[in-house]
């Protein structure tokens, strides 16, 4: 009975914290002979990092080519629960504003890659982009330190919204936000000078 106690306790635990992806907010994370490195996360209302990933297929994704577009870039990884949670929501949400200009973009940190997302994006019945960052080189730009974590970024490339952990992604307020990003309008940058 402990052990079945202890269990629900620790999924719990694990389910409004996230999962810990292994890589530690230690300022010496990765720091090799005393060597200091420093990760940070953007900001909000600062401008998206770019980056380049590749998807199942092997089609190159890179940020500037959703420009435009609200993008929701979600870090996830197939061994974690909080992330099994939440994908069927956010193929909901997919769903519901893929046609308004919605785009989200699956980050794997999976090592494995696709021997793993494939089965797993299959299973889940997932129609959008699953990437793979299993270097977490653009995790770490992003400063995705637990998962899931999720970015959404308007229509100019800027982040609004940071979201730590597993949420609902197809309640009202989900599709509140995203209606109301997906109203705002889209100035080129070419518009903007």
């Amino acid at each position: 009975m402990r052990k079945k106690y202890v269990l629900v306790v620790m999924m719990l635990v694990t389910a409004l914290w996230g999962c810990d992806s292994g890589y530690s907010e230690s300022p010496n994370a990765g720091g090799e002979s005393g060597q200091t490195v420093a990760y940070s996360r953007p900001g909000i209302n600062t401008p998206a990092p770019a980056f380049r990933l590749m998807d199942l297929d092997g089609t190159v994704h890179s940020l500037p080519d959703y420009q435009g577009k609200v993008v929701f870039l979600n870090f996830w990884a197939t061994w974690c629960g909080p992330c099994k949670v939440e994908m069927p929501a956010m193929e909901a949400l997919y769903q519901a504003f893929r046609s308004q200009g919605l785009e989200i973009l699956a980050v794997s940190v999976d090592q494995q890659g696709a021997a793993v997302t494939r089965p797993f994006k299959e299973a889940m019945g997932l129609s959008f982009p699953i990437l793979h960052d299993s270097d977490y080189q653009v995790g770490l730009v992003y400063g995705a330190r637990t998962l899931p974590m999720t970015y959404v970024i308007d229509r100019q490339g800027i982040i609004r919204q940071r979201v730590f952990g597993a949420r609902d992604w197809d309640s009202p307020e989900a599709r509140k936000l995203m209606r109301d990003m997906l109203e705002e309008p889209y100035q080129a940058p070419s518009e903007r000078m």
